[in-house]
């Protein structure tokens, strides 16, 4: 009887210390699942350490060991999109090099999807330990937000680490957005999903890659991606300023009126200005945020391009 075949899909980015950790640990769980075969798909995101040299020397001990080198640094959304496409398994799992998330749970994971009727079985955290306070009080603000704004609904904690059947990464495949946003791109293609609750795991080695602008701005990106609320906020704000303005004038003029000379002072009326023109700014910013997606989606760009590859024929 042929056996199933899992991809693990592994982006990396200048994670030469980690390398050799997480293979060690995932080699120790696929000894345990003898009914599958397996292989580990790892996607050099433009490192600039030695991670590439690493991938291609384990290539070559290792046959389950593929891997993708793409020609600069195109971000963990587009690794993660060139994983999934050179994937070959009929179940692919996307996990982390760090051993944030725990390769033990891929047992658990590739039971419920042969013994039940999910398509996916997804991990969240169930808490923050170890994450700065102040990034952790900003990512549950973000995940409320994004929850009340967007019909695509997001779980708080959520982790790219999953398993999928072939038909739901055949699914996401589909979506070949230049501005990406996993989280909610598979909740957006959806199929039937398993969320499995773990504690916060530290990473095994390195640091992390990303930092408290780079999460506002991925941030930004899930929101004008998944919802186009704030373009109707900004409608709103205009449409209220316009009547304000409109009762302001109708006041001014039976001040006038009644009392002669209209309004003294020049610090009220420079702050109100002040003020409406920060609100306007900030709508301003706002659909310019939804024009420069479009403006980028429009060249159609490749969202990677490797430049090596295990499969590359000299």
């Amino acid at each position: 009887m042929e056996k199933n075949l899992i991809s693990i899909v592994i982006p990396c980015y200048n994670e030469e210390e980690s390398i050799h950790l997480f293979l060690d640990e995932i080699t120790k769980v696929a000894s345990t699942m003898q009914s599958v075969d397996f292989e580990y798909l790892f996607v050099d995101d433009g490192s600039a350490d030695k991670t590439l040299e690493i991938l291609k020397n384990l290539e070559k001990t290792d046959d389950r060991v593929r891997y993708i080198s793409f020609s600069r640094n195109f971000g963990k959304e587009a690794a993660l999109f060139a994983g999934l496409e050179a994937a070959t398994g009929d179940y692919v799992a996307v996990m982390d090099v760090d051993l944030q998330d725990p390769p033990g749970l891929l047992p658990e994971m590739y039971e419920t999807l042969t013994e039940g009727d999910y398509d996916c079985v997804a991990t969240r955290r169930v808490n923050r330990l170890g994450e700065p306070r102040i990034r952790s009080f900003f990512a549950r603000g973000f995940y409320r937000l994004i929850n009340k704004i967007s019909e695509t609904q997001m779980v708080d904690g959520a982790r790219d680490f999953r398993l999928m059947k072939r038909q739901m990464v055949d699914a996401v495949l589909t979506l070949r957005e230049y501005n990406r946003f996993s989280k909610g791109l598979f909740n957006w293609v959806g199929f039937s999903t398993k969320w499995i609750a773990y504690e916060n795991k530290p990473r095994i080695a390195g640091t992390t890659k990303w930092s408290f602008w780079g999460l506002l701005m991925y941030s930004l990106e899930g929101i004008t991606a998944f919802s186009v609320r704030p373009l109707a906020i900004s409608s709103v704000f205009g449409m209220l300023f316009c009547a304000l303005s409109f009762i302001s004038i109708i006041f001014l003029i039976i001040r006038w009126l009644i009392f002669g000379d209209p309004v003294d002072g020049w610090a009220s009326t420079v702050t109100i200005i002040l003020f409406v023109g920060g609100i306007q700014l900030f709508c301003t910013g706002i659909l310019g945020q939804y024009m420069a997606k479009s403006y980028l989606e429009g060249k159609r760009r490749p969202v990677y391009i490797i430049k090596d590859s295990s499969d590359k024929k000299d």
